[in-house]
């Protein structure tokens, strides 16, 4: 899977951007502030419909303009797919081949790209919600039904906690509709649930690999998903995790009346990292906790790979420069020749280029991209 020709108007400082990306290696030069890490976001927006930076569509539509549009050509599976992403002050829509697709479920999927930030190495020592972001975000993007269930438990989440708060206020009265809210809430967190797990348990094993691939170490590591509700494991199926989160959500209901919040569910989950089965939080080195959220990442690509048959764009936005040779190298040998990769950096000096055969180089300055000739090409 590749994307050849991208085109962005009006996405941040990118007003009129067209090019087209080499299949294999892009590296994108530049000063802060000038566009580089816009264009990676752009592409990642056309792939996932979202940002990883904020919330807010209408921050991506440039300064006095009414809308933002991305598009692109991609080559997967000897198909010729275009895609676009037109963004406005009321909404989003999307096409496929020029077909415009009623449900983002419909659309996400047929790019995916996975992107690894300078934040992303935090994804061991940083809070709960960042785990958590991670997987709705890398999930959500290789299986329709978990976007679709994630997406719904979210909505059926902000109903029962809304109710929550007027049931404490004394503005609503009605605990049978309390209960009903519940019923719905555990029977789509379950299905978050489960796919969770099996997504884990695929990841774990990529993980393992690429982490003795990267540390050159006897350490395992692992990954568990822990619940917040600690009766749910591994082994239930839907409707045993639906019951027991339930009976979670009864027993609780006073104290969630009191808090005006659930207490339970996929919104306060998390992954849990284990270094020969001691916790990667609170015992292991910054060395090796960036050396796991740099085998996460590439175990990202190995999962897409297993589940859709296609390697997916790899985003890598200013991180060359916060890993040490050795990781860079590893890096840079684990991905060659699988996957369309995407760098940007300040400048080209102390990064081990050797490895990379033959890239495209650009640079970028104030949002406008040129053509580097003669640079890495030996």
């Amino acid at each position: 899977m590749y994307l050849k020709h991208f085109i962005a108007q009006n996405y941040r400082n990118l007003q009129q951007l067209d090019v087209v990306f080499d299949p294999n290696v892009n590296i994108f030069i530049g000063q802060n502030a000038q566009g580089k890490t816009n264009l990676l976001e752009a592409i990642y927006f056309l792939a996932l419909t979202r940002s990883h930076r904020t919330s807010s569509d209408k921050e991506l539509i440039a300064f006095d303009q009414d809308y933002a549009n991305i598009s692109g050509h991609v080559y997967k599976s000897q198909i010729d797919l275009s895609l676009r992403v037109l963004i406005t002050k009321k909404g989003k829509k999307v096409w496929v081949n020029r077909i415009e697709q009623a449900k983002l479920s419909k659309y996400v999927g047929q790019l995916n790209a996975i992107l690894f930030s300078p934040e992303d190495l935090d994804l061991i020592k940083g809070a709960p919600t960042q785990r958590r972001r991670f997987m709705d975000q890398e999930f959500g993007q290789i299986n329709s039904e978990y976007l679709y269930f994630a997406g719904k438990y979210r909505q059926v989440l902000q109903q029962k906690n809304n109710y929550l708060k007027l049931l404490a206020k004394g503005q609503a009265r009605d605990m049978m509709f309390l209960d009903v809210l519940s019923d719905q809430l555990a029977g789509v967190a379950a299905e978050v649930i489960v796919r969770r797990f099996k997504f884990l348990k695929y990841l774990d094993r990529y993980a393992q690999n690429a982490y003795e691939h990267i540390s050159s170490s006897n350490e395992k590591l692992t990954l568990h998903y822990r619940p917040s509700v600690k009766e749910v494991t591994e082994s239930d199926s839907v409707e045993e995790v639906y019951r027991k989160l339930l009976a979670n959500y009864q027993k609780n209901q006073k104290v969630e009346l009191l808090k005006k919040t659930t207490l339970s569910g996929p919104h306060r989950d998390d992954i849990e990292f284990e270094l020969d089965g001691k916790d990667a939080h609170l015992y292991g080195s910054q060395g090796q906790q960036r050396t796991i959220a740099l085998s996460v990442k590439l175990a990202e690509i190995q999962l897409v790979h297993h589940l859709t048959a296609e390697y997916p764009l790899l985003l890598l936005d200013d991180v060359m420069s916060e890993l040490d040779h050795d990781r860079q190298s590893a890096l840079l040998n684990y991905i060659h020749g699988k996957t369309q990769t995407f760098i940007t950096t300040t400048d080209l000096e102390g990064i081990s280029w050797e490895i990379i055969k033959k890239p495209k180089v650009y640079r970028i300055k104030s949002g406008k991209i040129y053509l580097e000739e003669g640079k890495l090409n030996g």
